[in-house]
């Protein structure tokens, strides 16, 4: 019987997916929305500016397995403007973009336009004025996470994103786990 534990968390804009941060600068941390048992790090990251399910624990062993190329990682998406099918099948066969100063083409994966808005949520910060025309969603399932991995690929299509939130890592869902809430769990099942 393992004495680790487990939680998931729904990841709020603007927080980070860390406990300490050493630069001198203000920034929300993950400890601030719940008391946390030492030793806990999250599997994975979320950018600053990303939402979403992020899975945490106290055991190293299981942090490497979820992190591997085995487990898929599920987002939907916010574009700039009305994404196209074209746009769709170039994410899918994998874009080029740049990574550690070198140009890196992604592994295929599975991606696809949604077709209802999905019900996240106000996000922390306005993302924009209607004003500024369409926007779109999709979803797009990987199972690589190379740093702002998403957005560098839905920039490559020509479709910056605007918002970004996590659904799923492998079999775990985000369901209706509102921003900001923490769930601890008995086991992940992968």
């Amino acid at each position: 019987m393992s004495n680790h534990q487990h939680f998931l968390i729904h990841k709020p804009y603007g927080y980070l997916s860390q406990f300490i941060y050493e630069l001198k600068r203000k920034k929300k941390l993950l400890g601030a929305l719940y008391d946390f048992p030492q030793g806990t790090m999250a599997i994975g990251r979320l950018d600053e500016d990303s939402e979403g399910l992020l899975l945490l624990t106290t055991d190293g062993m299981m942090s490497e397995m979820v992190r591997s190329k085995k487990v898929d990682k599920e987002y939907h998406v916010q574009v700039d403007g009305i994404i196209t099918q074209e746009a769709i099948e170039k994410l899918k066969a994998g874009v080029e973009i740049g990574f550690n100063g070198k140009k890196y083409t992604t592994r295929k994966c599975q991606a696809a336009i949604l077709n209802s808005i999905p019900e996240f949520g106000e996000r922390g910060k306005k993302i924009r004025d209607d004003r500024h025309g369409p926007t779109s969603w999709l979803t797009i399932t990987l199972n690589e996470g190379k740093f702002r991995q998403v957005r560098k690929m839905t920039s490559a299509v020509g479709f910056p994103t605007l918002r970004l939130v996590r659904i799923r890592v492998g079999n775990i869902y985000l369901n209706n786990l509102q921003a900001g809430e923490v769930r601890e769990v008995i086991d992940f099942q992968i």
